[in-house]
C-alpha cells in the first residue's frame, strides 16, 4: 500500500454554529453546507438585519470556493435594553374619537393610560441600534465561517483517505489482470484447439496461429491497464494540489470508468470479466466521495 501524502481536500458537507451576546441582546450563527456544482448561497436574517447581507456574502465568496451554503442569524433583544416609542398621532386620533364618543353618551368611562398603550399601533418598539452590534456580529460571522472551513477540511481529509485506499485496490487490481493476461490468452487458445480436435478435421497450424494472433491483438487491455495506472496516479497528484480539484477529480473518475468499460468488453475470461466489474465498483465508491469535494 502506498504512504498517503497529506491532502488538501475541502469537503462541501459541514456545519458550524457560534453564540455571542452583547448590550443589545444575545444571537446565534449557524452555517450549513452541502455539495453543489458552484458555489450558492442563502441567507435568513432578521429583518432590521439584512443591511449586513452583501458584507457576509463577500466574506463567503472570499472563503469558499464550492457548496450550497445556508447561513441563519438568530437574534433576541435583551428586554432591559428594550426602548419603545409612543406614537403621539395614534393617541391623538384614539383621544378625538374617545371625545366623540362621549359627545353622543356621557356614561362611558374614560380612557386610562393602560388601554391607551395597549391600542394597535400606539407603543412601538425602538429602531435597533445596527451600528452598536455590527462590530460583534461580524466578528461572531467570522468565526462561524472558520469552524465551518476547518469542518470541510477535516471531513475532507477523511474523504481523501477513503479515496487513497481505493486507489491501492485498483492499482492492485489492475497489476493482477496484467499478470493474468498471458495465462488467459493461452488457455483461451488451448480451448479452441481442444474445440477444432473434437471436430475431427484437419487443422492449418499456420492459420490457426494467425487467428491467436488476431484474437490477441482484439482482446489487448494492455492500454487501458496502462491508462488506469496513469489515471489513479494522476488522481493522487490532483489530492494534494493546494486548491479546489472537485471537478477535476470528477472527471478522472469518469475516464476510470471508461477504461473499466472497454476492459470488461473485451474480456474473454471470467477472471478478467470480474476485474473489470470490481474495478468499477471501486470506482464507483470514488466517485461517490468525489461528489462531496470542493
Amino acid at each position: 500500500m502506498t504512504k498517503k501524502p497529506t491532502s488538501s481536500v475541502n469537503s462541501m458537507t459541514a456545519f458550524a454554529r457560534v453564540q455571542g451576546d452583547n448590550s443589545l441582546g444575545t444571537y446565534a450563527w449557524e452555517l450549513r453546507s452541502v455539495n453543489h456544482r458552484y458555489l450558492e448561497t442563502q441567507f435568513k436574517l432578521p429583518d432590521k438585519l439584512k443591511v449586513l447581507e452583501p458584507l457576509l456574502r463577500e466574506r463567503m465568496r472570499s472563503a469558499l470556493a464550492r457548496g450550497k451554503v445556508e447561513c441563519n442569524l438568530y437574534f433576541k433583544a435583551n428586554e432591559s435594553e428594550q426602548a419603545f416609542i409612543v406614537n403621539q398621532d395614534k393617541i391623538a386620533a384614539l383621544l378625538l374619537a374617545a371625545e366623540q364618543l362621549n359627545e353622543k353618551k356621557s356614561n362611558i368611562a374614560p380612557l386610562s393610560s393602560y388601554e391607551i398603550l395597549q391600542w394597535p399601533g400606539v407603543l412601538q418598539a425602538a429602531e435597533l441600534n445596527i451600528e452598536a452590534i455590527t462590530e460583534s456580529l461580524l466578528a461572531s460571522f467570522n468565526e462561524a465561517l472558520s469552524k465551518l472551513a476547518e469542518a470541510r477540511i477535516t471531513e475532507g481529509g477523511r474523504m481523501a483517505d477513503v479515496i487513497y485506499e481505493k486507489l491501492d485496490q485498483v492499482d492492485s487490481l489492475t497489476n493482477q489482470i496484467k499478470l493474468n493476461m498471458p495465462q488467459i490468452l493461452a488457455e483461451h487458445q488451448q480451448r479452441i484447439e481442444e474445440k477444432l480436435a473434437q471436430l475431427s478435421v484437419d487443422i492449418d497450424h499456420d492459420r490457426l496461429a494467425q487467428e491467436i494472433v488476431m484474437l490477441a491483438q482484439k482482446v489487448d487491455v494492455a492500454e487501458e491497464l496502462d491508462r488506469l495506472v496513469a489515471h489513479t496516479a494522476e488522481v493522487r497528484d490532483t489530492l494534494v494540489k493546494n486548491e479546489p480539484c472537485g471537478r477535476r477529480l470528477d472527471f478522472l473518475m469518469q475516464e476510470l470508468n471508461r477504461e473499466a468499460n472497454t476492459l470488461g468488453s473485451k474480456s474473454i475470461a471470467t477472471d478478467s470479466s470480474q476485474g473489470a466489474i470490481n474495478l468499477k465498483v471501486l470506482i464507483e465508491q470514488m466517485r461517490e466521495q468525489v461528489q462531496n469535494i470542493e
